[in-house]
């Protein structure tokens, strides 16, 4: 059974996470709260945002992500591998029960079917001779010691459902979960990747949705540092005394000595199997003596059993009226018993050595270090993971309100720019755009200077006679539009002025 307090445990730190992620998502909510309210009167030169601090902050929040990510591929196939090393332990553990159970099983059929079918006809075909008969009713009561003993080894039967129910609700947990932290991962990445193309397109759009992306993000990084936490509590409260809890979860099917000997295997502990092995082996020597004999003994009374058999004929042939029916020889009976106890025997050896405590053991060992070492191990670097998470995508969610303000002041400082500038890249879209406008005269049109060139009375000292396409041509190469600027300056060789 499950201690009392280990359930009460897990729920408390679940509610801390739970705790932790509502700090947190206060602490996001008075950050915004703040730069929306509190706007310092700053002068015109100093209501640019900085752009630099929010490009650090994005760019040390996406190299704590993919760390995180990295740390999470690591935690996940550490904790994978844990639960796979104990699975394969419960396998060969769950097979070698089922081995034991099979063995003793099928040595019980034999001798209490096959045996006794044999010995029944050996005591028809060997009725007149009362030696022959006390040895096959000795045979009987060995083979009746042999089936009490093996009545009285362990049942593993419920103990390897109990093994394959665990290992199947294991099996089916550990793939949704690997599963679910690898669509996690991908989630990570993408809102990354996400954060990314929003900064260098200057799209708003783009993050908007790394902002609801992260915050689910944030949430689901929490939640996974919950579980983990209490995963990886739940398993070191197992770890630190697994023989305790199995002793409770089997002390109804096996008893406390078996239960023990398997979990420590000591030398100093006494097989608790020992007897009942002991016993199997001697009775099935016994018993193959005796068949020996009945083979050396008993076989001469049957000519023609010898015969088939393969062996020569007697010297001295024996009266006709002890010859019985050929139909009914004992040859078959004899070799019948002889082949049951051999297989029997070889039966014992096997059972002999999956009852021995070194193979359950390693299996024990080798489950204990799979969700103990590795399985906690992973889970811890999960943990670690969540963290990092949380961290950056908080950094980031941080960030983009002055990504946002900064956008905003480039679209602002953007569309405060003299249109009329001619050096303004602005001015030749708006020109493009609306040709109207490139029909604004300065101080002396394109009209102007070709219609009326006597109306024009400059100075005498800076009276060019440079023609008016002189004029144009810079006008086009230094401003993109053909503006006229005022007649001084025409011939002059120098750009307009801005």
């Amino acid at each position: 059974t499950v201690p009392l307090w280990l359930p009460q445990s897990l729920l408390f730190l679940a509610l801390v996470a739970a705790v932790c992620l509502g700090l947190n998502l206060l602490f996001l909510s008075l950050y915004f709260i703040c730069l929306c309210c509190c706007k310092r009167d700053r002068e015109p030169e100093t209501k640019r945002p900085h752009s630099c601090c929010v490009t650090w902050m994005a760019v040390t929040a996406g190299l704590s992500c993919c760390a995180a990510v990295g740390i999470g591929f690591y935690g996940n196939s550490e904790t994978n591998d844990g639960v796979y090393q104990l699975l394969y332990a419960l396998d060969h553990a769950n097979h070698t029960l089922t081995g034991i159970d099979s063995l003793v099983a099928g040595t019980t059929l034999q001798m209490q079917v096959g045996l006794e079918q044999h010995l029944e006809r050996l005591n028809e075909l060997l009725a007149t001779r009362g030696d022959y008969l006390q040895t096959l009713k000795f045979m009987q009561q060995l083979a009746g010691s042999i089936v009490l003993q093996l009545s009285g080894l362990p049942v593993w039967r419920g103990t390897s459902t109990d093994l394959t129910a665990l290992a199947g609700q294991v099996a089916y947990v550990e793939y949704y979960r690997w599963l679910a932290y690898l669509l996690f991962f991908i989630l990570v990445l993408t809102v990354c990747l996400l954060a990314c193309l929003g900064l260098a397109k200057r799209s708003r759009c783009l993050l908007t949705t790394m902002l609801c992306c992260g915050l689910l993000t944030l949430i689901l990084s929490w939640a996974s540092m919950a579980v983990d936490t209490a995963a990886a509590v739940g398993t070191s409260d197992f770890c630190v005394a697994p023989d305790k809890f199995i002793m409770n979860q089997t002390e109804s099917d096996i008893s406390a000595g078996v239960v023990h000997y398997y979990l420590y295997c000591d030398q100093s502990l006494s097989n608790p199997f020992q007897q009942a092995l002991t016993v199997f082996q001697r009775s099935l020597t016994t018993m193959q003596i005796q068949i020996q004999g009945l083979i050396q003994f008993a076989l001469p009374l049957f000519p023609t059993a010898e015969v088939r058999a393969g062996g020569s004929p007697p010297s001295a042939p024996r009266p006709a009226q002890h010859c019985p029916d050929p139909s009914f020889l004992p040859q078959k009976d004899l070799l019948g018993v002889q082949q049951l106890l051999n297989s029997s025997e070889t039966s014992l050896h096997q059972l002999t050595a999956m009852l021995d405590c070194r193979g359950l053991h390693k299996d024990y060992l080798d489950a204990l270090i799979g969700i103990c070492y590795d399985g906690v191990e992973g889970l811890l670097y999960l943990v670690l993971f969540s963290l990092l998470v949380a961290a950056s995508f908080s950094t980031v969610i941080c960030a983009t309100p002055r990504a946002w303000k900064h956008l905003a002041g480039r679209d602002r400082d953007y569309d405060d720019m003299d249109e009329e500038d001619p050096f303004n890249p602005q001015a030749r879209r708006i020109a493009t755009h609306h040709p109207a406008r490139g029909q604004l005269r300065s101080f002396c049109s394109y009209s102007s200077s070709l219609g009326s060139q006597s109306s024009l009375h400059p100075p005498a000292q800076t009276i060019s006679n440079a023609p008016v396409s002189e004029y144009m041509n810079q006008a086009m190469l230094f401003g993109g539009n053909p503006r006229y600027e005022n007649v001084p300056l025409i011939g002059r060789g120098s750009p307009p002025p801005t």
